[in-house]
């Protein structure tokens, strides 16, 4: 297995230290490397479906307010 090495400030390695006493450091540091990953992929998948939507709405057919309003209420029991 690869190993990886990381400066961090001090007080964070002593409160990493302290937190995590007795536990396997470097299958905690592997779990939150995972979650990081995780949440910079689900974030990246959300900016892409927010481009995506975007882009949709450009080509997506105008209504006025007015329009918007008859459609609202003609749709309603």
């Amino acid at each position: 297995m690869p190993t990886v090495n990381f400066s961090v400030p001090e007080d964070v390695k002593k409160a990493f230290n302290a937190t995590f006493e007795g536990q396997n450091k470097s299958a905690v540091i592997a779990d939150l490397m995972r979650e990081a990953v995780e949440r910079a992929q689900r974030r990246q998948r959300h900016c892409s479906a927010v481009e995506r939507i975007l882009a949709n709405r450009v080509n997506a057919p105008r209504m006025t307010e007015a329009e918007f309003r008859a459609a609202r209420e003609a749709g309603r029991p």
